[in-house]
């Protein structure tokens, strides 16, 4: 387990010998402005309101966050400053994956620095609940990034789980601005193999969920991947440009986080709005490969 840090919600138990029945997470990227002016009344402060009321509850919850955690240029003093009084009020709760704005300070040091031990090499798995995670880094160049893939197959070979999610920063699908990025085909194309059920994604700064997929983005209900971009914590909203044929939901208007809830064999899904009176987007369940 990690070593606890100071922050304002406490990690406790969770990870213990005997599985949970169900154990819930909070999802986001694409967090903490750092020149929008006060922390306090920010975007990422709406969805660490959300986030923290969820973790009260439960206090077996935890938090994926889903890379570009601070703008513009993810130095140390944007960790301390903006994403500290936000996000970082539940920083022991966290498991992190890195986004590019991280490696706009060299390195990634203001990123690195900040989680510690938490962020590992940049990518690491976990066990939660009956679920295994993988978070892995989808900055790196083609040597680093082929250690990352002898990585993940070791692991998914070592630790076979009936039910998995992996999560990092630039998405494989997304109708977004961006768009749909390639450098992570060959990590989905693993996961796949080894029947993931989720893949959480950010940098386009909009929400969307798509039907399960594989590799090559062909519709696979029985064995494919769901994906969901939740770009949407905090930072300012990036259009819908390239709609995708599997795209099942959709939204660029609002902040929010995902809430998943892992079960034994199943799923659920709802994405919160930070908005108190916003209407529902998207929910829904499923069951593991």
């Amino acid at each position: 387990m990690r070593a606890l840090a100071a922050c304002w919600l406490l990690l406790p138990a969770a990870f213990a010998a005997e599985p949970a029945s169900s154990v819930t997470v909070y999802a986001a990227g694409d967090i903490a402005r750092c020149d929008e002016g006060d922390p306090a009344r920010s975007g990422a402060a709406a969805t660490a309101d959300l986030i923290v009321s969820g973790l009260v509850a439960d206090p077996h919850a935890a938090v994926l966050m889903l890379g570009d955690a601070t703008y513009p240029v993810g130095t140390p003093a944007e960790f301390t400053d903006c994403y500290g009084p936000t996000w970082g009020r539940f920083k022991s709760r966290t498991w992190p994956a890195p986004g590019n704005h991280e490696y706009a300070t060299k390195g990634a040091a203001g990123y690195f620095g900040y989680f510690g031990a938490a962020a590992g090499r940049g990518y690491y798995s976990f066990q939660l609940g009956h679920w295994r995670l993988y978070s892995l880094n989808s900055n790196l160049g083609k040597t680093e990034h082929a250690v990352q893939l002898a990585w993940l197959r070791a692991e998914l070979a070592r630790r076979p789980s009936r039910c998995t999610l992996a999560y990092w920063h630039h998405p494989l699908y997304s109708s977004g601005m961006h768009g749909s990025f390639a450098r992570m085909k060959d990590a989905w194309q693993a996961l796949y193999e080894a029947g993931a059920e989720l893949v959480l994604a950010g940098h386009d700064h909009t929400y969307e969920r798509f039907a399960p997929q594989d590799a090559d983005g062909r519709r696979k209900d029985a064995s494919g991947i769901r994906q969901f971009v939740v770009g949407t914590g905090g930072a300012f909203a990036t259009p819908l440009k390239w709609p995708l044929p599997n795209s099942q939901a959709s939204d660029a208007n609002r902040y929010g986080a995902l809430k998943l809830v892992l079960s034994a064999d199943s799923y659920a899904w709802e994405f919160l709005d930070a908005a108190a009176d916003g209407p529902r987007l998207d929910r829904g369940t499923a069951r593991c490969h």
